[in-house]
């Protein structure tokens, strides 16, 4: 199931993205050749007007075929000259062919925001120390937000999302999150005085009937203190007004965006020092399994899940390397500083490369998200 749900989230995010290069190529008088949903090999089609709409076999994402996009087609290379010429992408100014690419980017923001906006209409997981705490939250509660590896807490079987309800070290009980008995300062308060002590930790997991309980010992951490080795936070539901939740779907939108480019400019700056880590970094595998954990915990941890997905997907794209959107603008800017095309040949040759090395690091990933699950 938590592939399946993956794969439609997947499915969804990337045409998404290629609907917003279709829909602006269409505007501007490019001639669209196909809009695939999946990748090949193709299953069936059906033609409307000039583009061919085609279903195929791997639901991975989709792709659309741009007339003259591809410099390298075989009646280009010919300098064949056809009734649309002048609607091959490549003729148009260069403000419309970059118009047409970054489309995809933003069609990823639009519905980013979008989903940020409905999550907060139908009720979105937030701090009481975030700007919504300013609205009224229901169900509020102390929530594990993460949980360290080798800890007292993940050895016990405490996962992200679990809200915690009491502990009780057999003496002592601390209880009651309504009356903000139970919040991160009085967890750790009761975890040192209690340091030599077994804890039971009672905790909510997706429905709130069910209520498990585990037992665990704290552990020194590095600074010499008892702990458990849990991040927390009190969480509430914000459940906004139609046109509050999209005010405040946009200012997440932005948030979310400045938190990822940083994060992104962090990591790149890393890996050219040579500090990068792969450990930072979660691939195809590991997505599935907090895919998981967001359907577990509901409908509107999923829906803000997949709004995150598509603001990471949308600023992956922009970044200036080959095969990628951000590639395919930097060429354009080059090529509007010299006032002459790339070299068709270096400009395909450039974006296989780039996109063989994509292919590279996506496997590299994948195989630290399967070393991670043992």
């Amino acid at each position: 199931m938590n592939i399946l749900i993956f794969l439609v989230i997947l499915l969804v995010l990337v045409i998404v993205h290629e609907f917003g290069h279709f829909f602006t190529a269409k505007r501007f008088g490019i001639r669209v050749d196909e809009f695939g949903f999946g990748f090949p090999p193709k299953l069936f089609g059906i033609k409307k007007g000039e583009t061919e709409y085609t279903f195929n076999l791997l639901p991975l994402g989709g792709f659309v075929k741009i007339f003259g996009e591809n410099s390298e087609a075989e009646s280009e290379v010919r300098h064949e000259v056809g009734p649309d010429e002048d609607r091959k992408f490549y003729n148009k100014p260069k403000w419309k062919q970059a118009t047409v690419l970054f489309a995809g980017v933003f069609a990823n923001f639009l519905l980013a925001w979008l989903l940020f906006s409905f999550g907060l209409m139908s009720g979105l997981p937030t701090s009481v120390n975030s700007k919504l705490s300013s609205y009224a939250l229901s169900d509020v509660q102390l929530t594990v937000i993460s949980v360290a590896p080798e800890s007292p807490a993940e050895k016990a079987g405490l996962k992200s999302g679990d809200k915690i309800v009491y502990l009780n070290s057999g003496e002592d009980m601390l209880a009651d999150a309504n009356s903000g008995d139970i919040n991160p300062d009085s967890v750790r308060s009761f975890v040192i005085s209690h340091k030599d002590q077994e804890i039971e930790i009672g905790y909510f997991r997706g429905r709130p009937n069910d209520m498990p309980s585990v037992k665990l010992t704290p552990v020194e951490n590095m600074d010499g203190q008892p702990a458990i080795g849990i991040a927390m936070d009190v969480i509430g539901i914000a459940k906004l007004p139609i046109f509050t939740a999209f005010l405040e779907g946009m200012k997440l939108t932005l948030f979310v965006t400045k938190g990822t480019m940083a994060g992104l400019y962090t990591l790149i700056t890393d890996s050219i020092r040579g500090q990068g880590s792969f450990a930072s970094v979660t691939g195809p595998v590991g997505m599935v399994g907090i895919v998981g954990d967001a359907y577990k915990f509901g409908f509107a941890y999923l829906v803000s899940f997949t709004a995150l997905i598509s603001v990471n997907l949308a600023i992956i794209n922009l970044i200036p390397f080959p095969a990628l959107d951000g590639g395919r603008l930097f060429f354009l800017l080059i090529e509007k500083i010299k006032g002459s095309r790339i070299n068709p040949k270096i400009a395909n040759t450039a974006n296989m490369v780039g996109f063989g090395i994509l292919i590279l690091l996506m496997l590299v990933v994948t195989y630290h998200d399967v070393v991670k699950l043992f």
